[in-house]
């Protein structure tokens, strides 16, 4: 009997070392290569939704120690046509894009919410000529009898369909906004994170504004991906993510960056609206509290002492 205890230990003990030898080899072999990461060219170069998440992506390469260069694609991919050259493994090798359980399916998430929630959080740009519209607004059934634009792929078209929501598609953002130059839609519901950087847009015609009293929440992530084949890839990014976290250095970029949309945006003095998200993969980590930030609980400058 005692022998076959120590066997046992033995035995505990060798699979512990083999383990830790298999982390070790995969953190050598990470740190020795030389990481090429290609991601979607965006719209245009004036296109500001870029900025923050390649800079979180470069906080979480330089946790890692790897080396590494960050490439756009040689195109400009929509986000439709990124998610099916990222699944077929061309062009790209990463993403960055709001979550539901059909990309989930088709790609590999890294399951950290790069904006905290923020991408859930959605306030309306209007043409001001429709502004009396959005005066009366009590509950969600006045919204929905109002014409809201989205885009035809996006998960949040879906989103708001089940919710009742009149929602006319568009192609892609351009669209989006000269629809609502021509009073052709009612209202684009935009993110908190995105919204500062669309209105600071030289291009944007004079009659779009922000509708300043009403905001629509409904959980939601936008998470790095990868192809479902770069196990290595995902780990490797969710390791610095993580040390990032720990550090607080996710925080400060993300309340440097964040600030002033959340000051200008206000989301405290609106009333909101919560709707569901049927699209949402149960495997989201809602109940890890240091990865959401409640506009309406919390300052920006708050962001960085949470928990």
């Amino acid at each position: 009997m005692k022998k076959h205890i120590i066997t046992l230990q033995r035995s505990r003990t060798f699979r512990r070392i083999g383990l830790l030898l298999v982390l070790l080899l995969w953190t050598l072999n990470a740190s020795a290569a030389n990481w090429s990461i290609h991601y979607p060219r965006p719209i245009n170069e004036s296109d500001s939704r870029h900025e923050y998440p390649l800079t979180l992506l470069k906080l979480a390469l330089s946790k890692t120690g790897v080396r590494y260069t960050l490439t756009p694609s040689e195109r400009i991919l929509l986000q439709g046509k990124a998610i099916r050259q990222l699944k077929e493994n061309r062009e790209i090798n990463i993403i960055w894009v709001m979550t539901d359980m059909q990309r989930e399916k088709e790609l590999l998430p890294i399951r950290i919410p790069i904006h905290k929630g923020l991408i859930g959080w959605r306030v309306f740009l209007i043409n001001q000529d429709f502004a009396a519209k959005f005066q009366d607004i009590r509950e969600v059934g006045d919204l929905t009898s109002l014409t809201v634009l989205q885009g035809a792929e996006w998960p949040d078209t879906k989103i708001l369909q089940s919710n009742g929501f009149n929602v006319l598609t568009v192609s892609d953002f351009p669209e989006a906004f000269n629809r609502l130059e021509l009073k052709q839609g009612d209202f684009f519901p935009r993110a908190v994170s995105e919204v500062l950087g669309e209105l600071n847009a030289r291009s944007l015609d004079d009659d779009i504004v922000l509708e300043p009293s009403l905001v629509v929440h409904y959980p939601a992530a936008m998470y790095f991906f990868v192809n479902r084949s770069n196990p290595t890839m995902a780990r490797l990014i969710e390791t610095g993510l993580r040390r990032a976290l720990e550090d607080g250095s996710f925080d400060n970029i993300f309340v440097s960056h964040h600030r002033e949309a959340l000051l200008k945006v206000n989301v405290g003095e609106r009333k909101v609206f919560h709707l569901e998200n049927p699209l949402l993969p149960k495997e989201t980590p809602l109940d890890d509290k240091a990865l959401w930030f409640d506009p309406q609980l919390h300052t920006p400058q708050s962001a960085a002492k949470q928990d």
